[in-house]
């Protein structure tokens, strides 16, 4: 739990920070209607967060345009009680008593939209289970 905030905080962290990360962080912060604190960073961060996971969410009615891919800090962690990786590997800070997932999911960059809706779906039902674990009651199904 955050002590600032008394929510539990989540970072989700992926090495460009541009789509997998983001389209994580967006679902959370709608699911979860405020409920959790939510921050996404990459280890190599991109210029831009990728079109096509902008595009994808829009679909399912999230908005992350406004998003940028903010880099990986130490401090990010530290403020996190869950930290999500996806694919980073090394790059990842490791702080003992921070509960660690690694979630394998295929990179969206450079792929269609034909491709990142599955990527998308299969991230949702994670957050949905993240939720479940964290005890908040999602906002929307």
């Amino acid at each position: 739990m955050s002590i600032a905030t008394g929510k539990p905080s989540v970072l989700f962290v992926c090495v460009h920070n541009a789509g997998r990360s983001q389209m994580a962080a967006g679902f959370l912060a709608a699911l979860s209607g405020g409920a959790v604190e939510v921050r996404s960073a990459g280890s190599m961060p991109a210029d831009q967060v990728n079109v096509v996971a902008v595009e994808a969410m829009a679909e399912v009615g999230i908005d992350i345009r406004a998003e940028q891919p903010k880099v990986l800090t130490t401090e990010a962690v530290q403020a996190s009680d869950v930290v999500v990786t996806m694919g980073c590997g090394d790059a990842c800070p490791y702080f003992p008593g921070k509960r660690y997932e690694d979630w394998v999911l295929e990179d969206p960059a450079g792929q269609g939209i034909e491709s990142v809706r599955p990527i998308r779906d299969e991230i949702r039902g994670r957050i949905l289970t993240l939720l479940a674990e964290l005890g908040v009651t999602p906002a929307r199904a």
